[in-house]
């Protein structure tokens, strides 16, 4: 029955990813594609085998069983363009019920000046962009070997006064194989409806000729629906121990994006006293995003309490560099 269960959810996540890319065509909310958490990006996001933490609700839900107790952290990205990403992740172990999180993800930028095509130096008048992302996590063990993980989130978008909302979900499983410490992982994540932008700047004066008095009437432009930034990962880890204190863990995915060619990454993590850590990865067939480096430091504070300080810094190429910090707690 077990096996059962595990082949039963493995086939549906295929066949429903298999008819998600079926579809082509350019996403929109690319705030969802901007990673989180300086320990998946120092390993060039070769992430979807190894997240097991509180961003495994953007990475992989199913590694949220890694959680014991209780665990809360806040990641900085500082993105190209003077833009910024803040994330915030709470999860809570339920002894026999399974591992709850939630978390926040804003995007937001500095004031932009508005400039039309009869005046492009400017008119006087700024406007602002944000996009945000609210989601509730469950995993749980369904075997001793096989977790399940989910999540739902509210997605929003905001330019000026025009706006766009809408629902997303996220699935994903992790597979301890049994070979030692190899583990697989799988994920699809941001699965949903159209967005459509709606608001008072779409509102135009419109005047169809047929309209005895000679006044333009208010209409309102149609916007042009679009995708959320899908996308299907599966990826494997193994951990090399070279004592008890040195352990090396290697991890590749492969990721079909719905929007760009499939992808790939590969990353590697070197702990020592499960205290200080080095990391780097390299990202395959990105249109900039290559070499990334990064170390982070498991920090006791008492019986039961640790910090986790991490830092990445990610190569853009000609959009030179990006570079991000988290900081959280266990406990």
């Amino acid at each position: 029955m077990k096996r059962f269960i595990i082949a039963l959810v493995l086939l549906g996540l295929a066949q429903s990813a298999s008819a998600a890319f079926s579809k082509a065509g350019t996403a929109g909310a690319q705030f969802l594609k901007i990673g989180v958490g300086s320990r998946y990006q120092g390993m060039g996001e070769a992430s979807v085998a190894v997240s097991s933490d509180v961003y495994a609700m953007y990475w992989n839900p199913a590694g949220l069983v890694e959680i014991d107790n209780s665990a809360v952290s806040f990641t900085n990205v500082n993105w190209l363009l003077d833009i910024d990403l803040n994330y915030f992740g709470y999860a809570r172990n339920f002894e026999d019920v399974g591992v709850f999180g939630v978390s926040a993800m804003i995007l937001s930028m500095d004031e932009q000046e508005v400039r039309t095509f009869e005046e492009q130096d400017g008119t006087g008048e700024t406007y602002g962009a944000s996009s945000y992302a609210v989601g509730l996590s469950f995993a749980r063990h369904l075997t001793a070997k096989f977790a399940f993980g989910a999540s739902v989130k509210y997605v929003g978008e905001k330019i000026d006064f025009v706006k766009s909302h809408g629902v997303a979900v996220d699935f994903g499983t992790l597979l301890y194989t049994g070979f030692n410490s190899l583990r697989m992982g799988m994920s699809i994540t941001n699965m949903g409806p159209e967005m459509t932008f709606t608001g008072s700047n779409l509102e135009v004066s419109y005047n169809s000729g047929d309209n005895s008095s000679g006044n333009n009437v208010l209409a309102e432009l149609k916007a042009t629906g679009y995708d959320l930034p899908l996308a299907f990962r599966v990826g494997m880890a193994y951990d090399f121990e070279f004592s008890p204190q040195s352990v090396l863990t290697v991890s590749a995915e492969m990721k079909h994006p719905n929007d760009h060619e499939q992808q790939g990454a590969i990353g590697a993590e070197f702990g020592y006293d499960q205290r200080y850590f080095l990391r780097g990865g390299y990202k395959l067939n990105y249109d900039e995003e290559s070499l990334a480096l990064g170390g982070g430091l498991f920090l006791p504070m008492g019986n039961q309490t640790s910090l986790v300080v991490d830092y990445a810094w990610q190569d853009f190429g000609r959009l030179e560099s990006a570079q991000r910090f988290s900081v959280g707690f266990t406990f």
